[in-house]
């Protein structure tokens, strides 16, 4: 198997990209940690659907990222089900969406809290992990939005641009070990989320997509399988756009 015998950590993983990032994994030898923040039932299904393929073995986790005390306990129940993991995936992140002249500072912070100080949180307790792995893989999932921009998403857009910098900056630190940081930036992905927007909406982004569609969570799932696996080892520091095409 691909991952056989990797432990792969997942933020954010009970649903959306970051479950089916988590599923991938797992068909492909990882034990994987299903972490979320409020969705105890969902997280529990991904385990479920994990368990029953075979040898699929994962643990759900609850922390909220943002709270660091809640990733050091994180971490603490990783080692005692898994041992020390090897990848982090760094996935877990929120909006609040309003144009910036209706933005609140609590709607500014409330979001770097999340999809900045989480990564921190994250990174930091599973750091030593990472870096004394054999294939040690730190991978954060930003977006084309930090690429773009995007109206009405300001205090997105700034964290998930953010974590272009962030990870060059941990993949020079992480080299002499031998371990990686990339950073993976889908595109507009079908899930709940995207159902969400309407109709028009939907017309007005798929035209500036020269694929001509909305990436699957599978499009997205295979590349990050491809980062977190042995083959990726000399690729470190990138940003691997997944976007159909579209310009940045």
């Amino acid at each position: 198997m691909y991952l056989n015998d990797q432990t792969c950590v997942v933020t954010g993983s009970s649903r959306g990209i970051g479950r089916g990032i988590a599923e991938d994994l797992a068909e492909h030898g990882a034990n994987v940690v299903v972490n979320y923040r409020s969705s105890e039932d969902e997280a529990r299904d991904v385990v479920e659907t994990i368990e029953e393929m075979d040898g699929g073995e994962a643990v759900a986790v609850q922390a909220d990222v943002a709270k660091h005390d809640e990733v050091l306990e994180m971490r603490e129940a990783v080692v005692d089900e898994f041992g020390p993991p090897d990848v982090l995936i760094n996935n877990a992140g929120i909006t609040i969406d309003k144009k910036f002249e209706h933005m609140t500072r609590e709607d500014w912070q409330t979001v770097i809290d999340v999809n900045l100080g989480g990564v921190f949180n994250c990174t930091d307790a599973f750091y030593d992990d990472i870096q004394h792995a054999e294939n040690g893989r730190l991978i954060n999932i930003s977006s084309v939005v930090g690429q773009q921009g995007n109206i009405g998403q300001a205090n997105y857009a700034t964290t998930k641009s953010g974590l272009f910098g962030f990870t060059r900056t941990l993949a020079l630190e992480l080299a002499h070990t031998g371990s990686t940081a990339n950073c993976v930036a889908p595109g507009f992905v079908r899930t709940d989320m995207l159902d969400e927007v309407p109709e028009r909406v939907q017309e007005k982004i798929l035209r500036n997509i020269p694929l001509d569609r909305f990436a699957t969570v599978e499009d997205i799932a295979c590349i990050v399988r491809f980062v977190a696996g042995e083959e990726s080892s000399y690729m470190t520091g990138q940003v691997l756009g997944v976007n159909g095409g579209m310009e940045w």
